[in-house]
């Protein structure tokens, strides 16, 4: 039990980190999971996930994927339309991960969990018409139990499984036991593999910008993995950068290649969500990864009294998006 006390942070409290000039999100109220902002600025959240053993908010309202324009002063939430023939109603979004091809065409990967099973959909966005058009559904036997992606081209990724078993029962029994058999997948429509494993529950997964190393989460095991990407896709293994917190989402400043990280600083406190002792946020700011010795940051950090259960933090221009896992998403100036 102390194992899972530990792998949970069960005991730790923090620090308050306070920015001077952040807001709360108008309109996300039910979770903001996973942020990906585009060159240009556009960023799209993920929210309403519905997880087992986490609160909602909003158990019975479908996922939605919303956009925000951080070159406006005042950039607001818009909840974008999806194409018909796409079924709304057991839209379930978790990770996200978008692709810009060469015609500028530009591709939304959403992982999805209708009626508890794992899909990843894609989608293209139609800027003019704040929509989304889906192209297709996802499945395979290898993506059992999706947390997140990375798009690596117009139909081929790299997506973490979370745990082994699907089964809420053996998840928990998975984690309770500490079974390291959490993996990373490789997808593309010529061939699926798995491309690393190992892991107790890998979580968020970006790429470097010169696209040479893959970074993965690993929520239980409070740290970052830098793998090298090989022409065949396959990982190896670089480093681990340990860290006192359980690491959720990846985001990559695309000019610095510095890594923005939304963390569980007590993962207890998340599970159980007790209105008395609320699960707090934080974000670290690692640059250098790949130096021996690199600089982790605490940039923000809240006892849940404004945010709660922060899984992402994604930069652009100066300007931060925090988002969670069922609570609300805050846009600060750094």
């Amino acid at each position: 039990l102390s194992s899972c006390r530990n792998r949970l942070n069960a005991s730790r409290e923090i620090a308050p980190v306070t920015l001077p000039n952040c807001q709360l999100i108008k309109g996300i109220e039910t979770g903001s999971e996973d942020i990906d902002i585009l060159p240009n600025g556009l960023a799209f959240i993920s929210s309403g996930l519905k997880y087992p053993g986490l609160k909602s908010f909003a158990p019975d309202k479908p996922g939605e994927i919303f956009l925000m324009d951080l070159n406006e002063d005042h950039p607001r939430a818009v909840e974008l339309r999806i194409s018909r023939g796409f079924d709304l109603a057991s839209f379930n979004p978790h990770g996200i991960s978008t692709y810009v091809d060469r015609d500028d065409t530009v591709y939304l990967f959403v992982v999805n969990h209708p009626h508890q099973k794992s899909t990843v959909e894609l989608f293209t966005f139609v800027e003019d018409d704040n929509s989304l058009v889906h192209l297709k559904t996802i499945q395979h036997d290898l993506l059992t139990s999706v947390n997140d992606i990375v798009a690596m081209g117009p139909d081929s990724f790299y997506a973490t499984n979370d745990h082994y078993f699907s089964d809420f029962t053996l998840m928990f029994l998975e984690a309770f036991l500490g079974l390291t058999w959490s993996n990373v997948v490789y997808y593309s429509p010529n061939e699926v593999k798995e491309v690393a494993a190992g892991f107790y529950s890998a979580n968020g997964i970006n790429v470097s910008p010169d696209r040479k190393y893959v970074y993965v989460a690993d929520v239980f095991d409070h740290n970052v993995h830098v793998m090298e990407k090989h022409a065949n896709w396959n990982l190896t293994h670089v480093k681990t950068l340990q860290l006192d917190t359980l690491v959720d989402n990846l985001s990559i400043d695309p000019h610095t290649g510095d890594i923005w990280t939304g963390c569980h600083p007590n993962g207890m406190k998340l599970f159980y969500n007790d209105p008395e002792n609320l699960p707090a946020s934080e974000v670290l700011r690692i640059q250098n990864i790949l130096l021996e010795e690199p600089v982790v940051t605490r940039v923000y950090a809240d006892n849940g009294s404004v945010l709660q259960g922060s899984s992402v933090a994604s930069v652009y221009e100066g300007k931060l998006l925090i988002g969670t896992v069922f609570h609300r998403a805050l846009y600060c100036e750094l």
